[in-house]
């Protein structure tokens, strides 16, 4: 009696595991095509970025590093944008390339210009295209599907959903394959059948990476409320004793701040560089981001402030452990951590899960009219079917 009542409970959540399965596919996997589909040339944008024109590599230089003066690189990306505002530097890892960015105002979220230029001798490199371009196209689409916050937030919505396929899908697979060997597609039976233990398989030798991918791509939705929770908390506190004084009419050398900066952390290099102004800095300093050396705090950002006016040291702090998180997932989302190799592997994880995705769409077309208990018990060989929790919901 106690094993019929076992069995018929696990009858009822396996049940109730393939119905969470089927719908969280159905509502999230349109849109998660459209998110692997855009992934996959995101994963070499780079690459693609020089193959397209819409960056350069420096030119090679022999000899000692050098470090352009800044306050030449700000002149003269000033000169070529008189009536913009310029927001921040970045500076990008691991190629001497320094990337000035400009807006309509130095409060606006869109770009209007970035030029690019040699972090060494300070030469200016290429104009880069902004708001325009493929790879732009496809960043926007996976990141916000043209609708800004609310896009991003939905996609994040989308992302929950395919964890809580990926988990169901784990959850029933043991059921449907445990007389099986692993690996196993039939190829007696139906087209449909031959298609359902490829799905199977295809999507539980990646869960793994899915569930990285899918869980970090959840995170990093929330990149702007997270941001905003640290301006108005952490860095409102900072910059506090300055809140009430005008703004800057003019502002101190530039490369001056970067060596106070450099100074206050010694074992660290600068990343980004947010100028007066802009919602990260405040009026009234230069906020400097700075990162790690190794591979690991790299990816790790310790905000810097320096006075302005003075090029005086104002505040060194850790971000929160939210922000944390946030860039730390970055990397394991977009697989841009490990060079070429993994960019690599993270583009065929991509193509099955495309596979995976779509035969998903295909088995539900062709089986959208059979019961649960038909699917079940289609998806069972026959012989595990003599004790298993399916052939009480086919015989109920």
């Amino acid at each position: 009696m106690n094993g019929l009542s076992s069995r018929m409970m696990s009858s009822a959540r396996l049940r109730w595991w393939y119905v969470i399965h089927k719908w969280t596919s159905l509502v999230c996997t349109v849109f998660l095509l459209v998110l692997c589909l855009t992934g996959l040339p995101i994963v070499f944008h780079e690459e693609l970025g020089l193959w397209l024109g819409d960056i350069v590599n420096p030119p090679p230089q022999s000899g000692p590093m050098t470090r352009a003066n800044l306050d030449n690189i700000v002149q003269d990306a000033q000169s070529r944008r008189p009536h913009d505002a310029m927001k921040f530097l970045m500076q990008k890892e691991d190629t001497p390339v320094w990337f000035v960015i400009f807006g309509k105002t130095s409060q606006s979220i869109e770009h209007s210009a970035i030029y690019q230029y040699d972090s060494r001798s300070g030469a200016f490199l290429h104009d880069v295209p902004v708001q325009e371009g493929l790879l732009h196209i496809l960043l926007t689409l996976h990141v916000e599907l043209f609708a800004g916050l609310p896009g991003m937030l939905f996609l994040g919505a989308m992302g929950l959903l395919f964890v809580a396929s990926v988990i169901s899908g784990v959850v029933i697979y043991g059921p449907f394959m445990r007389k099986l060997p692993f690996g196993t597609v039939r190829q007696q039976g139906s087209r449909r059948l031959t298609w359902l233990d490829l799905h199977n398989l295809l999507g539980i030798v990646t869960v793994v990476w899915v569930l990285v991918v899918g869980a970090t791509g959840v995170v990093n939705t929330l990149t702007r409320p997270l941001l905003s929770l640290w301006q108005i908390t952490e860095l409102a506190a900072m910059i506090e004793p300055w809140r009430e004084k005008p703004a800057l009419a003019t502002v101190a050398s530039l490369h001056q701040a970067s060596e106070v900066a450099r100074a206050a952390e010694r074992n660290m290099e600068i990343d980004i560089i947010a100028l007066p102004g802009t919602p990260f800095a405040g009026e009234h300093h230069f906020a400097f981001f700075m990162r790690g050396t190794s591979s690991v705090t790299s990816r790790l950002l310790k905000p810097v402030l320096v006075e302005a006016d003075t090029s005086d040291l104002t505040d060194s702090r850790s971000f929160p452990w939210y922000l944390t998180f946030l860039l730390l997932s970055q990397p394991l989302h977009f697989g841009d951590y490990g060079g070429l190799p993994l960019k690599i592997l993270w583009a065929v994880l991509d193509i099955i899960t495309i596979v995976v995705l779509m035969s998903g769409l295909y088995l539900w077309w062709k089986k959208r009219r059979m019961s649960v208990e038909q699917l079940l018990a289609e998806a069972t060989p026959a012989e595990s079917q003599v004790f298993s929790p399916i052939t009480h919901i086919v015989r109920q």
